[in-house]
């Protein structure tokens, strides 16, 4: 079975939930020109790559849920390649929650990058459903407005989770939008 990330659920409500998250170790790359759709997909290789063995020590490291994905605006000056739109998606597995940056093999392709994530207090709405925007952008709404009518503050921008792989049924799928939130 798939090691997923440790929460804390702090307070529950009607379509969401306010959750406490460790610090944790993310391997991570960003895709640029792709829709929201392609984002994962094309991040995906890079992102295996890395667990399967291209790292300076060849070392597997096991898979874990959710792979998140959020939104980038690039700044003119970042010393990346970018899009004609300057957006992009920077795509992130999760990595084992025993392992620190530290004890994290050092990823031999320079597109990705492993970092540690600082304990976040975070909202989150789960769905299943495909893997869309559309689908995405409607539930991050839902998830805005019952945090505005709670009187809840975002700090951070909506980030998109993905629990289960490509293969499972499209109505079997756990999907969340998550967001950070003022303490």
């Amino acid at each position: 079975m798939t090691e997923q990330q440790p929460y804390e659920v702090i307070r529950e409500e009607s379509g969401w939930e306010l959750r406490r998250y460790p610090a944790h170790v993310v391997a991570e790359t960003a895709v640029h020109g792709v829709a929201f759709e392609d984002a994962g997909n094309r991040a995906f290789g890079l992102l295996v790559g890395y667990i399967n063995g291209q790292n300076t020590r060849r070392q597997k490291v096991a898979m874990t849920a959710p792979v998140v994905q959020s939104s980038q605006k690039i700044a003119m000056t970042a010393p990346v390649v970018q899009s004609s739109t300057g957006e992009g998606f920077v795509v992130a597995f999760v990595l084992p929650a025993a392992m620190t940056e530290q004890d994290a093999p050092v990823p031999t392709n320079a597109a990705v990058r492993v970092r540690t994530v600082p304990e976040q207090l975070v909202a989150a709405t789960r769905f299943s459903g495909r893997w869309t925007e559309e689908s995405w952008r409607r539930h991050r709404d839902e998830l805005l407005a019952a945090l505005s009518s709670a009187g809840v503050t975002v700090i951070g921008e909506p980030r998109f989770a993905r629990f289960d792989p490509p293969f499972t049924p499209w109505f079997l799928r756990r999907n969340e939008v998550l967001v950070d939130v003022a303490g």
